[in-house]
């Protein structure tokens, strides 16, 4: 549904930060399903951990947020171009069950919960192979 060269307008997040490869669904005010390729080659597996690489829980956050906030653009009808900004604010009701690792296709998830005065509050979950990795409420607000 939508490529690399299409996220990249609604994010201005570039190489090695942007943590979307491809959108697969999209239902504007509703929800969005994206996905993160893990490959080995990723600058984070160098150190975190060497022997045993382990995608960041940090970054996995991260990679929710970023799809929660194409969902915001897209449905806003706004790009970062238009001055308009999406800020990752609040994470609630955060839990990891399961690592991500090199191989690993990380489906993303976001469900809108609600959207009041520039602050979004989405439901958000990955998963790989159907097996949930981590989930959370995450707050994103529109500057």
């Amino acid at each position: 549904m939508m490529d690399v060269t299409e996220i990249r307008k609604y994010l201005p997040h570039r190489y090695p930060f942007l943590l979307v490869d491809r959108v697969v669904e999209l239902d504007l005010g509703v929800s969005i399903v994206a996905y993160k390729n893990l490959t080995i080659n990723e600058p984070y597996f160098d150190g975190h951990f060497p022997d045993q690489p382990v995608f960041p829980g940090v970054l996995l956050i991260e990679a929710l947020a970023q799809a929660s906030g194409i969902l915001g653009f897209k449905t806003m009808d706004k790009t970062p171009a238009d001055g308009s900004m999406y800020y990752f604010v609040g994470a609630d009701h955060l839990r990891f069950k399961r690592p991500c690792v090199p191989g690993d296709q990380v489906m993303l998830r976001a469900s809108v919960v609600s959207a009041r005065r520039g602050i979004w509050k989405f439901d958000v979950k990955a998963d790989v192979d159907g097996a949930l990795c981590a989930s959370a409420t995450i707050l994103c607000a529109d500057r």
